[in-house]
């Protein structure tokens, strides 16, 4: 049964933080445990969790806000749940940030955090809402608006973040298939199949895998391993089909081997594709290769607000997804959740950001895009580019005028066949123009008309690559800090590696480190904000200086002498 917790919001009269000295006590108070209980533990609405509790009479729940909390200061500080848990029976900080005074209250056994998940990841299966992500949101709404943060322009980065599963070769991966499906067997069929399974159960898939040495070895096996799980697709379907370790088996015979004249024969490498299993554990985990390296896992995608008049920079949204999705394509899915949330008018992002699927979303939800770089090769700086001349569109987001670099502005028709659209430029200006040589419009052979011809796509791109140059001009590069949020929102998790597999937990745990993050940039900024108050009081309570002069270096000799910072030397031999 569902119940809020609302006992924090009464503090004891007696608890081990009310009998600390009153200088530890602010000093608690001040620390990141206060501000994680003011901006993030308060604000917490625990009504939108009663869906994951029975509502028959029964033991009322442990406190949600508690229970989110914690997932949160283990992302955030990278603690194991046994570290997790002595921290919060034990660590007075922890206990203050849960809205706990004393020691020993809301004790509860650590497995209830497991069911808790249990509970989170299959309401999220059945109903795709992840209910730790609106939280995210709906406290970081409530942080924007205490703080009066603007974000009306807001920056953009993706990262590739790693789920705790074992970097495999192609045989490797079929090894450790063939095993696990050797488990579920019956005891009748494994003393069936014995002879089938006994050349791969014998050691672990590691070691069989490094007895393999060759190229030409490793496609001898891999030749033998497919037509073994041929034999026994055909053979275990009808008594273990709805099994998932048969169903894995499915799925990396169809990845990796072709059906030649009933034959299983090994696919290239280069025809296998980045979706493809990358570990038995985790299903949604994918490959990548990005500049040299290489990656299996997931990419994250966060978005914060830049605006140079804000005192504090919060993150606004993160994304999960295989690290095989393009940028432009999380930037589409995340526009329209900002949008509706914010006040985005502008999106700052590196290349990777732009793509025809980005565009459409940018100019549905009315946003502009400026990019610190653009994807592909760069223009002929002898020639003018599309991006020279300044497009003008309707409301329906098509091209209707366009002005070249000298000023000519004519209208846009769409092109005969319906696929492109083209622009007639004055023959008689364009003949005396001095950019002629270099200018993309021509004319044709029947109409003397210069002609300027170009798509949908290439238009958007022109427009991208003129807000690129316009940016590149300015003093500052607004982009650049986001690469520290980035580093920030990694750095609880070693070499970027998480310690949890699959694309739900891997999603829950980096938004809990980005809610931490924003919770230590409150509190540094509270933290200075005080500073500077502080400092403005201790100066207006410094006596003032007499006006006349005499007096005034009278006065100031004994202020000097009357200074805290002189030092008193008692003289030898007194």
């Amino acid at each position: 049964m569902f119940r809020k917790n609302i006992k924090h919001q009464q503090p004891a009269l007696i608890s081990a933080a009310s009998e600390l000295p009153e200088k530890q006590r602010k000093r608690l108070e001040n620390s990141w445990a206060g501000t994680f209980y003011q901006e993030f533990f308060c604000r917490m609405d625990e009504q939108a969790f009663a869906v994951l509790y029975s509502e028959k009479a029964s033991r009322p729940n442990v406190p949600v806000n508690v229970l989110v909390g914690l997932e949160a200061l283990k992302s955030g500080f990278g603690w194991s749940d046994e570290e997790l848990y002595e921290n919060y029976c034990y660590n007075l900080q922890v206990r203050y940030a849960l809205g706990y005074d004393r020691l020993g209250d809301g004790d509860f056994e650590i497995r209830t955090l497991y069911y808790f998940r249990e509970r989170l990841s299959r309401y999220n299966a059945e109903k795709g809402i992840n209910l730790l992500e609106q939280a995210f949101e709906h406290i970081t709404d409530a942080q924007i608006t205490s703080l009066k943060v603007r974000t009306g322009m807001q920056r953009m980065d993706s990262t590739q973040i790693a789920s705790n599963i074992v970097f495999a070769s192609r045989l490797q991966l079929l090894v450790e298939g063939l095993q696990r499906a050797e488990r579920i067997l019956s005891e009748a069929d494994k003393a069936r199949l014995a002879d089938i399974f006994a050349p791969y159960t014998r050691d672990s898939a590691g070691h069989y895998t490094y007895r393999v040495k060759g190229k030409e070895a490793v496609q001898e096996h891999l030749q033998r391993i497919g037509q073994t799980l041929h034999t026994l697709l055909q053979e275990l379907k009808h008594t273990y089909g709805a099994e998932t370790a048969y169903q894995v088996l499915e799925r990396l015979f169809a990845e990796n081997f072709k059906l030649v004249e009933s034959s299983a024969c090994p696919k290239e490498n280069s025809e296998i594709t980045s979706g493809c299993l990358q570990s038995v554990d985790d299903f949604e985990a994918t490959y990548r290769t990005k500049g040299k390296a290489h990656y299996k896992g997931y990419v994250a995608n966060l978005a914060e607000t830049c605006d140079p008049a804000n005192e504090v920079q919060l993150i606004t949204k993160v994304q999960v997804a295989s690290n095989n999705v393009d940028d432009s394509q999380l930037l589409a899915e995340a526009l329209p959740n900002l949008k509706a949330r914010t006040d985005l008018e502008t999106m700052v992002t590196d290349g990777g950001y732009g793509g025809e699927v980005s565009d459409t979303a940018l100019h549905t939800e009315q946003v502009s895009l400026i990019q610190t770089a653009i994807r592909g090769r760069s223009p002929n700086a002898d020639k003018l580019h599309l991006s020279d001349f300044s497009i003008k569109s309707n409301p329906d987001g098509k091209p209707s005028k366009v002005t070249c670099p000298q000023g000519q502005t004519v209208p846009i028709q769409t092109s005969a066949h319906q696929k492109a659209f083209v622009a007639h430029f004055d023959n008689a200006l364009c003949q005396t123009c001095p950019l002629a040589d270099r200018c993309p419009a021509k004319p044709g052979k029947r109409d003397a008309r210069h002609h300027l011809r170009f798509t949908q796509t290439e238009a958007r791109a022109a427009e991208r690559r003129r807000h690129s140059q316009a940016h590149a001009q300015q003093s500052h590069n607004l982009r650049s800090a986001v690469e520290a949020s980035v580093r920030s929102l990694k750095h609880p998790f070693p070499a970027g590696k998480l310690p949890v597999r699959g694309h739900f937990r891997v999603t829950c745990m980096i938004i809990s480190s980005a809610a931490v993050t924003n919770v230590r940039r409150i509190q540094r900024f509270l933290a200075a904000k005080s500073r500077a108050q502080s400092d403005t009081i201790s100066e207006q309570d410094q006596p003032q200086a007499p006006q006349n002069s005499f007096f005034a270096t009278i006065w100031l000799s004994l202020a000097d002498w009357l200074s805290p910072k002189q030092t008193l030397v008692p003289t030898v031999g007194c």
